[in-house]
């Protein structure tokens, strides 16, 4: 019982946490003068993928890079078909492809990345720093590509991402929730840890698999009220850029700055089947995107049930503990 106690507080305080340091980040970058712009391009990927940061640091410390890894490749395939199928069941997603094509690139491009550094069964700091630099790469490139042209489609996403969080105006209150989402997520992230660790030696499952699903699950949880927010609101532009720079964060940043704390060691099953779902899941968007501008109830209620079954044959074909 103390395990299941243990995982779902460790849920209430990654989604709570998520939730505080997402809104403090973003008052406290506009009160320093930050522009809507720079905010929605990286303080609000940065914050929303904060839960997977502490969680696979936190695991990575602790010797269960099966846990560090499942955690991230996890988060990247539920925010695609989970996240956004849920948005587009909400309200079908209508977008404008010019404004999404660098974003949606970049982020295809990052999740190969990432898939092909677990092809090489161990992710070192020299890997994360390549990953890193790729981040670094990507956020100055397309800031001085709007900076360039202000008219740019992308411009105005980016700017819906920053302004669409309601936030506290008092410097004091936004550090207070910025402190109080950092405890809680650090809280958090180790009781969740400790948690889906116990329940997956309770039922002789493998790591991997509770990262994949029960920690993957909880470190989405601020990207998915997020996206179904802004869905419920008719702003599924903001859904959209979201759960793209969550992903792209997710894979470069988050595994890079893990792999220079800690070498990552990856499972074959995971280097083999589970960082190509989550390539083919990034992928199949790609074209609703790029081509159609339109993410519909059909092809949501589509990406949901692959979600299902990919989960159904991740416990049935998975290596036990």
């Amino acid at each position: 019982m103390t395990m299941y106690l243990s995982a779902l507080l460790g849920f209430v305080l990654l989604f709570g946490g998520g939730e505080l340091l997402v809104r403090g980040a973003v008052a406290l970058s506009r009160r320093f003068g930050l522009s809507p712009l720079l905010i929605g391009m990286t303080v609000v990927a940065a914050a929303t993928s904060a839960p997977e940061l502490v969680v696979s640091v936190g695991a990575a410390l602790r010797g269960s890079s099966d846990i560090a890894l499942g955690n991230v490749v996890g988060s990247n395939v539920f925010n695609v078909l989970g996240v956004l199928g849920i948005s587009a069941l909400i309200t079908p997603i209508v977008v404008k492809p010019q404004a999404l094509r660098r974003d949606t690139w970049f982020m295809a491009g990052s999740v190969v990345a990432l898939a092909l550094a677990a092809m090489l069964g161990r992710i070192g700091p020299v890997t994360g720093l390549v990953l890193l630099a790729g981040l670094i790469g990507y956020v100055v490139y397309s800031y001085r590509a709007e900076m360039r042209d202000e008219s740019d489609p992308a411009v105005e996403l980016h700017t819906h991402e920053a302004e669409e969080l309601a936030v506290p105006t008092s410097v004091g209150i936004s550090a207070a929730y910025l402190a109080a989402g950092l405890a809680s997520l650090i809280v958090g992230s180790q009781l969740l840890v400790t948690g889906a660790t116990e329940i997956a030696r309770t039922f002789g499952l493998s790591e991997a698999v509770i990262g994949l699903t029960l920690v993957a699950l909880g470190t989405s949880l601020p990207e998915l009220a997020t996206s179904v927010m802004a869905a419920f609101r008719g702003h599924s532009d903001v859904a959209v850029g979201n759960v793209l720079g969550s992903n792209l964060f997710n894979a470069l940043g988050i595994i890079g700055a893990t792999a220079l704390v800690r070498p990552i060691a990856v499972a074959p099953h995971m280097a083999h089947v589970d960082v190509w779902v989550m390539v083919a899941a990034s992928l199949a968007v790609v074209p609703l995107l790029l081509s159609r501008g339109r993410v519909g109830r059909l092809a949501g209620g589509a990406f949901l049930a692959t979600y299902a079954a990919y989960i159904a044959l991740l416990f049935v074909s998975a290596p036990v503990a």
